[in-house]
């Protein structure tokens, strides 16, 4: 769980800002957004084939 505590004179819009960077820290959105719908086991198993392509053509020797 994030949580913010602003200090004494802190503008909320700075408070705001550091809240929002812990939160993307901590992945929760990302999180939010992988389990807003069903996925199938065909649909899971297509995301982490994509995303080993990715990672083998961005980690290949040049």
């Amino acid at each position: 769980m994030v949580q913010i505590i602003p200090g004494d004179g802190e503008w909320i819009d700075s408070a705001l800002r550091r809240f929002k960077r812990e939160v993307s820290k901590a992945g929760i959105l990302a999180d939010v957004r992988k389990h807003r719908h069903f996925e199938t086991p065909l649909e899971k198993r297509k995301r982490k084939a994509i995303a080993a392509r990715k990672s083998r053509r961005f980690n290949r020797k040049r």
